[in-house]
């Protein structure tokens, strides 16, 4: 009897010290559940109403006045500069930079997006951008996400493009382009500035420094009466 009895004594005081020191559980209205623009789920505990925006640049805020100022010249050498080396055409990127920012280093969106190529804070972690608001920073880090993006779509640049807007995972579930009118008004805009090459910072004629090796630009429509265009034969 001395032995159960000891037993439940035991049982009483562990489960008295768990109740104790374990942190207090929290309550169904605090865990918030958030999506970033990967389309992946996180689950955040807190006490407090915060927006998606909020929370994403809450420990990512870089101060767009102490970022180093680019005259429009040298962001058209940023360009050329960081599109040579990842291999993607600099109208291109310029033509993204039209339709994002139009060319406004300390631009902010109101989802968050920063700087040149807009990028939210999730994507400048991931491809090593301290700063957005830094031209050459933000130029290199939204480079090298289109040339990913052209990469992993096999070189469809209005998939590439819709995924730059909208997500890649929302591209790849949607399969093709999104019917988000905001994506498919973003993929004509960006394809209309490339074609005509009206997208210099300088506003003047373009500025070709050197010329890349790079396969021609085809435009086809598929069966759904979608324009592409692709440099992959």
């Amino acid at each position: 009897m001395n032995k159960y009895l000891h037993s439940f004594r035991v049982i009483l005081i562990s489960g008295f010290l768990l109740f104790t020191f374990l942190p207090t559980v929290a309550k169904a209205d605090q865990i918030v559940v958030l999506v970033d623009n990967q389309g992946h789920k996180i689950y955040v505990n807190t006490g407090e109403t915060i927006s998606r925006v909020e929370w994403m640049t809450r420990s990512f805020r870089p101060n767009p006045t102490a970022a180093p100022a680019a005259a429009p010249a040298d962001i058209d050498k940023l360009v050329e500069q960081t599109a040579s080396r990842f291999q993607v055409d600099p109208d291109l990127v310029k033509a993204v930079i039209r339709v994002e920012s139009g060319f406004d280093a300390k631009a902010v969106s109101s989802k968050g997006a920063m700087g040149l190529m807009q990028l939210v804070p999730a994507t400048a972690q991931r491809f090593g951008v301290a700063n957005p608001f830094d031209p050459k920073q933000n130029i290199e880090g939204g480079v090298n996400y289109l040339k990913y993006l052209l990469d992993l779509f096999g070189g469809d640049l209005n998939l590439s493009l819709a995924a730059y807007n909208a997500g890649e995972h929302t591209v790849q579930r949607s399969g093709g382009i999104p019917a988000i009118p905001e994506t498919q008004n973003y993929v004509r805009r960006v394809t209309s500035i490339y074609q005509t090459g009206d997208a210099p910072a300088s506003g003047s004629s373009k500025i070709i420094t050197h010329e890349l090796p790079k396969a021609p630009i085809t435009r086809y429509v598929d069966e759904f009466g979608v324009v592409h265009f692709t440099n992959v034969e």
